[in-house]
């Protein structure tokens, strides 16, 4: 079988692991980066917890030893289903059977404002784009003497309570607290006002009732504003306008409210659901074809226990890679994809975090669920290097109340400096 493989997230790298060195497989990855980010922790790269690489793995490194995966860095163009071809930027690729896990991206959901002023952290780049902004709005604020500006520059606005939100607004409530007033004493964080915005009526909305309660409680503790059932309208670089008529004068928004599939070109829209996402079968196949499969965030699948389609997390893309090894390998009968949830976390700060397990039906809170949180994206974090680093890190991080990753390389960022 000539397999190509559209993305290197959770799902495309894990199906190519799986079926390395194994007989009749023809494999090539193809990815617009050269390495494999591991999207949890992009949070801690964008409040100058972590460095880049640490969280970041080279995909050639990944195939050292493969025989029969070759991966080439490059960007999709269009899918020619009746060629059986996948235009790149790089060349022209045919397939036998074709998987497709591009992943998301941001979903602005036509905001044009909020796209050219607002900062996503859907990828490496952007995080850190987001660290550089974050520190140079605190550099900027000590040459200003207009109250209103430094308000502005001072003020942080996070769009979105689930995870990234949650996980985002409580390290940078962590950094108000242990280390900006150390770095800018000239300043009077007293001042500085963190808010969360949520249009639902809780945090972590996907999660249980007391882990949604509990996240509410943690941030408040942290000194986090969180307003619930509340709508960013518009944002101009300098004042977020709400639906509700109020106003926030605030220079830097996170837009963590919402994400959409990379639909490569090709898919016709018949095909496309809700979220910009792929129908595909239980076998994980795109409707209407049967070499052509998706996965992960950029394929909806209903099933009984979820008829909306699956989560867009990393143990769906995982499973779904896993099928589509079991069936590839000539198994007489092919099975039916089933998600099995073994649970959700989030972390909120310092000794802070929410676990949930649901069977048994289990949730753990504070200190332990912290510890908890911490092992399991430990382990999850692709390289051996990688894990020592970030252990390193967070050990310092702990032990210091202190991180040294708050570096401003000017080129890359007038690069990439937003307006506003």
């Amino acid at each position: 079988m000539k397999l190509v493989i559209l993305g290197g997230g959770f799902g495309g790298l894990r199906l190519a692991q799986k079926l390395r060195n194994k007989p009749g497989f023809e494999i090539t990855l193809i990815d617009r980066f050269n390495y494999h980010q591991f999207q949890p922790l992009f949070y801690q790269v964008a409040t100058a917890g972590l460095d880049a690489s640490n969280i970041s793995f080279p995909l050639r490194k990944v195939f050292h030893k493969s025989r029969n995966v070759r991966f080439r860095m490059a960007e999709v163009k269009q899918i020619l289903p009746s060629e059986k071809k996948v235009v790149t930027d790089s060349g022209d690729f045919s397939f036998d059977t074709l998987v497709i896990a591009t992943g998301a991206d941001t979903n602005f959901f036509g905001n044009r404002a909020l796209a050219e002023n607002a900062f996503p952290m859907k990828s490496t780049v952007e995080a850190l784009q987001l660290r550089h902004r974050l520190i140079h709005n605190f550099e900027d604020a000590l040459h200003v003497t207009d109250p209103l500006e430094l308000q502005r520059l001072m003020n942080i606005v996070v769009v979105g309570a689930g995870p990234t939100g949650v996980e985002l607004s409580g390290a940078i409530a962590d950094m108000k607290r242990y280390v900006l007033p150390k770095d800018y004493p000239e300043l009077d964080f007293s001042k500085m006002k963190i808010y969360l915005l949520e249009g639902t009526g809780k945090t972590l909305a996907a999660m249980s009732e007391i882990s949604s309660k509990q996240s509410r409680q943690y941030l408040g503790k942290l000194g986090v504003t969180v307003l619930t059932n509340t709508l960013l309208r518009d944002f101009d670089g300098k004042t977020v306008q709400l639906q509700n008529g109020d106003k926030i004068e605030a220079s830097l928004v996170i837009w963590a409210a919402g994400i959409k599939g990379n639909v490569p070109e090709g898919i016709s829209p018949e095909l496309i659901a809700r979220g910009n996402r792929i129908k595909v079968d239980r076998y994980c196949r795109v409707h209407g074809y049967e070499d052509i499969y998706a996965i992960g965030d950029v394929a909806y699948m209903e099933e009984l226990a979820y008829p909306n389609g699956h989560p867009q997390v990393a143990p769906v893309a995982m499973q779904m890679a896993d099928l589509l090894v079991k069936n590839f390998r000539a198994v007489p009968e092919k099975k039916e994809f089933s998600y099995y949830d073994k649970g959700s976390m989030a972390t909120v700060g310092r000794n802070l975090a929410v676990v949930d397990i649901p069977k048994p039906k289990l949730h753990f809170g504070g200190f332990f669920a912290w510890m908890i949180w911490m092992g399991l994206h430990l382990m999850q974090i692709l390289g051996v290097k990688n894990r020592f680093f970030v252990f390193s890190n967070w050990l310092y991080n702990y032990m210091t109340y202190d991180q040294n990753l708050r570096l401003i390389f000017k080129e890359f960022y007038r690069e990439n400096k937003k307006t506003g």
